[in-house]
């Protein structure tokens, strides 16, 4: 049975786990939730899913996993990709906590605030953003900072602390971060863009959202 990926193309979450599992090898095939139709609240998801997020992998025996840190790690574990040498494992680990807590879950909330909330209610929500947005620039700091002569994040080759936290970063919709503003980051994200095999998120999940549009890679 082939690994299924229950994910759509605009979330950086599933990001994070289709890049990981397209790196790695391994034989999956994404599964679109239809997101902004409520796709992932539905009765049918939520049987799958309880908490009704994307992304969701489905395993060759039946069983189902959640949440990218949780997937990543399924993946490290199985093809030995991307784990962090000795005890650096528990390094990479960190770096996946502090991302999923500090870096992407505001990340996420702020794209989806500017780019797929109706016009009408955004404006409300602009104190809220405005405080987001602070704290992501506190973020691509320390991001920035850890990046400052240094390749990767842990270790003297990509890890999963790499794939986790370049999650939101790639995606072109506007919110707040340009790459030129931080010279280690832009760096790093070229030299993970460089790694054999790698994808942009539309290039491995289809998008969820009419309006999106991506021009594929070529090739």
């Amino acid at each position: 049975m082939t690994l299924r990926l229950h994910c759509f193309g605009e979330s950086g979450n599933a990001y994070k786990a289709a890049l990981a599992l397209h790196l790695a090898g391994l034989d999956w095939t994404p599964v679109k939730v239809d997101f902004f139709a409520g796709g992932a609240r539905s009765d049918a998801y939520r049987t799958l899913n309880e908490m009704a997020e994307v992304p969701l992998l489905e395993l060759e025996d039946g069983t189902s996993l959640s949440q990218s840190g949780v997937i990543q790690t399924w993946i490290a574990d199985t093809t030995g990709r991307f784990a962090g040498a000795g005890r650096d494992r528990y390094e990479v680990l960190r770096w996946q906590f502090w991302d999923n807590h500090k870096l992407s879950s505001q990340a996420g909330a702020v794209r989806f605030l500017l780019n797929y909330l109706p016009e009408e209610k955004r404006a409300h929500q602009l104190p809220t953003i405005a405080f987001l947005q602070g704290r992501l620039e506190a973020a691509y700091d320390v991001l920035d900072r850890r990046l400052a002569g240094r390749d990767w994040l842990v270790g003297d080759g990509p890890t999963m602390a790499d794939l986790s936290c370049c999650g939101y970063l790639f995606y072109p919709e506007p919110f707040g971060f340009t790459r030129g503003d931080y010279a280690h980051i832009d760096e790093w994200l070229d030299r993970i863009a460089a790694i054999p095999g790698w994808r942009h998120p539309y290039d491995l999940m289809p998008p969820a959202h009419p309006g999106t549009v991506h021009e594929a890679a070529p090739g």
